[in-house]
């Protein structure tokens, strides 16, 4: 199962960025713990964690001080036929409902106040390949040097 994860964390010098391991991760927990670990080498909100599996679906699971984490998946049933992405849905709190191949799932407002609207998140996820929408969100929220560095 190639894919590519990493956890993004604001702090008041820009974001720190750091590659993530999951392969490890049997639970909910252990993704917004790694989250955690992250956090708190940050100052501040947001801390984000963006994944793509196998060109076929991307993510982007978003915490907020103690808040329970927030997630938004391109292709719903892509990613539930996977792993990772079964383990990723685990974190959505309240129910996901997948109607048909290729529906996103989770909250497309977590990227809001970062400036990548609803309609542009559900548009990525729509007509963009994982990576190139990965390094939108991440022009958008003004980290692409940090993830081109990880992505060498």
């Amino acid at each position: 199962m190639p894919y590519f994860a990493a956890v993004f964390a604001s702090t008041d010098e820009g974001w720190v960025a750091t590659e993530a391991d999951l392969t490890e991760s049997e639970a909910p927990d252990d993704v917004t713990d790694l989250m955690r670990e992250v956090a708190l080498e940050a100052v501040g909100d947001p801390v984000l964690l963006l994944i793509e599996e196998n060109d076929a679906w991307f993510a982007v699971v978003r915490l907020d001080g103690e808040e329970d984490p927030r997630i938004f998946v391109s292709d719903a049933s892509a990613a539930q036929g996977s792993g990772l992405g079964g383990l990723l849905f685990e974190l959505v709190t309240e129910g996901v409902e997948v109607k048909t191949d290729g529906d996103p799932a989770g909250d497309p407002t977590l990227l809001d106040d970062l400036g990548i609207t609803p309609v542009k998140l559900l548009d990525l996820g729509e007509r963009a390949v994982p990576t190139d929408a990965l390094a939108e969100v991440a022009e958008g929220a003004g980290f692409t040097e940090e993830l081109d560095s990880l992505r060498v």
